[in-house]
């Protein structure tokens, strides 16, 4: 495995061999005969990923007379919005769904999270590759617990390319759009986008980014939020290209990304398009919207493709990573609980539940599945990894770089103008 960078949030950390490693709130309660209530807020609202949740709890339960977990199922895309309300109010959940990125250094900054660097166990720490808790790192501080790394690709049908007579993946960009051409002819819905959230839409964008901008450029502009860098417009340019050739489900604009069979998820799963951009959580949501809600037999995965010319280093990967964090005021049975799901048998569960890559060495011995496989050794063998860039410019920057993707994929703005939307709330903090 080479030597990697991954860019954890507004700073870059260099990491060695890095393994793989997402209402009522309320903080701890507890009680006068000593016993312990926390709150935990994740956001699996349905299917074996809120199984999960209710397993692990009843566990840690069990092993832990006194101590109680009540669990609120928040949808994905209401998490950050209700979260930071409830922090803001300081009335946060005990534990809950961590971002990372400007996101968790906005938290940390706040007073909001607890340090969690001495709370992790020996145990926790030999089975969890150091390089892997660089993404919950600030200021040489740990304030999460990862539990899964999920770079994103293209996650496609083998049944839809082997019906258009598509051999090989596609490697450069001019191979995608040959691969969209031959699936119209099909006709299915050559790539499934639920550009409804902003988000799944921006990910185009985000990409597209770290082919053309330098790791250097875009670990500065984490930093800065300068996107003066000519990489920042050729990355809109080469989207509104690729747009061109209407390689998106009819209605993009307004489709769901993973709610129900009419999610860009659920086309996937229902075989109505061929492939959707992203991240590595999309096996268990297309799993959970199939007819049988079993996983897609016929399930593939191949990288973001290359482009010409660009200065991003091949191989370069956006990968998300899902860690969960106490609040400042959680007791300290919240980092015995994150100790305990961290764990590989529970790990190994969250794999099976989840259908994405564990971050535990010892669970990932448990992946079968091929594009599972495929997607940890283009991680592990990837030299610069950027966390999503919402993530990494924080909520408000983040907020308006997707909402500006949104508007020039609706025919309301054009490359230049998404730039100077997001330098504008860049100058804004």
């Amino acid at each position: 495995m080479m030597g990697k960078r991954i860019l954890a949030g507004s700073a870059a950390l260099a990491v060695g061999a890095l393994a793989l490693a997402g209402c009522s709130a309320g903080g701890s309660d507890e009680n006068s005969d000593g016993n312990v209530e926390m709150t935990l807020w994740q956001n699996s609202t349905t299917g074996p990923g809120q199984q999960f949740w209710k397993d692990a709890i009843a566990a840690f339960e069990d092993e832990n007379p006194g101590v109680t977990i009540k669990m609120q199922s928040v949808q994905n895309e209401d998490m950050d919005g209700k979260l930071q309300t409830a922090l803001n109010a300081g009335d946060a959940p005990d534990i809950f769904l961590q971002r990372g990125g400007g996101k968790m250094t906005a938290m940390v900054n706040a007073g909001q999270l607890m340090d969690l660097t001495d709370a992790i166990s020996d145990d926790i720490k030999s089975e969890i590759p150091e390089g892997s808790f660089a993404a919950e790192t600030y200021q040489d501080k740990v304030w999460a617990m990862p539990l899964s790394v999920l770079p994103g690709g293209f996650f496609y049908s083998q049944d839809a390319f082997d019906n258009a007579g598509i051999t090989e993946t596609p490697e450069t960009i001019d191979d995608l759009k040959d691969a969209v051409a031959s699936l119209k002819e099909t006709g299915i819905a050559p790539i499934a986008l639920g550009a409804k959230a902003a988000w799944p839409a921006a990910h185009w964008y985000y990409f597209f980014a770290i082919r053309e901008c330098s790791p250097e450029v875009i670990e500065e502009t984490g930093d800065t939020k300068d996107f003066s860098d000519e990489c920042w417009l050729r990355a809109g340019e080469d989207l509104q290209d690729f747009a061109a050739i209407d390689p998106f489900n009819e209605g993009f604009l307004t489709t769901e990304p993973q709610q129900g069979a009419g999610s860009s998820a659920g086309l996937i799963a229902n075989r109505q398009a061929a492939m959707e951009l992203m991240g590595a959580w999309d096996p268990g949501v297309i799993a959970s919207l199939t007819p049988d809600e079993k996983p897609l037999p016929d399930l593939a995965w191949f990288p973001f493709p290359e482009i010409s010319g660009g200065d991003g280093e091949p191989g370069s990967m956006m990968g998300g990573v899902d860690g969960y964090s106490c609040s400042v005021d959680a007791p300290k049975e919240c980092a015995d609980f994150l100790n305990f799901v961290a764990s590989a048998e529970q790990q190994t569960a969250y794999y099976k539940a989840f259908n994405s890559p564990p971050v535990n060495t010892v669970a990932q011995e448990a992946v079968t599945e091929p594009y599972l496989q495929q997607i940890l050794e283009a991680y592990n063998n990837a030299p610069f990894v950027s966390q999503w860039l919402d993530t990494v410019l924080g909520q408000n920057v983040g907020n308006a770089l997707n909402v500006a993707v949104v508007d020039m994929l609706a025919g309301n703005s054009d490359p230049q103008k998404l730039v100077d939307a997001v330098t504008a709330a860049g100058k804004q903090g």
